[in-house]
């Protein structure tokens, strides 16, 4: 059962697994996104929430060990089906509102933030060093996320 206290800010690895088993139940169901992590890669949220915590819990409070190369899985999801801005696009947007819907401060954003940066630098490095970060073309498209931030 997810426990959490409404509108505190993220204070450590039991916040991080509320959000991300409540971003993933999300991301699985999304139609644009869910594929990736259903049909191709065949994802297991019981054995990958350990590993994307651990992720998490480094990234936000550098308390975790995390040895893993975050890189070579969408690589590999990548070259079976690219992925495009829209799509991460949509996973920021999603990454984004699930925060926003469990925790405010300066934890919940800096998550938000580091989302936004992580998904920024997976696309570059994917489309490659031509890719467009405006809105057009197969460049990032943060209009979602942008969407999300005027919301109250």
């Amino acid at each position: 059962m997810e426990t959490c206290a409404a509108d505190a800010d993220i204070s450590g690895r039991a916040d991080l697994d509320v959000v991300l088993r409540r971003f993933y139940t999300a991301a699985f169901a999304d139609p644009r996104i869910g594929p990736f992590f259903t049909e191709m890669a065949g994802t297991d949220l019981d054995i990958h929430l350990p590993r994307i915590t651990d992720f998490w819990e480094r990234a936000l409070f550098r308390s975790a060990e995390y040895r893993r190369d975050a890189f070579a899985p969408h690589a590999a999801l990548n070259s079976s089906r690219p992925m495009t801005a829209a799509d991460f696009g949509r996973w920021v947007q999603l990454w984004r509102a699930t925060i926003d819907g469990l925790h405010r401060g300066p934890n919940a954003e800096r998550a938000k933030a580091q989302g936004e940066r992580i998904a920024l630098s997976l696309h570059k490095r994917l489309a490659g060093p031509g890719a467009s970060l405006a809105g057009e073309g197969p460049g990032f498209v943060p209009l979602a996320a942008l969407e999300l931030r005027s919301r109250p």
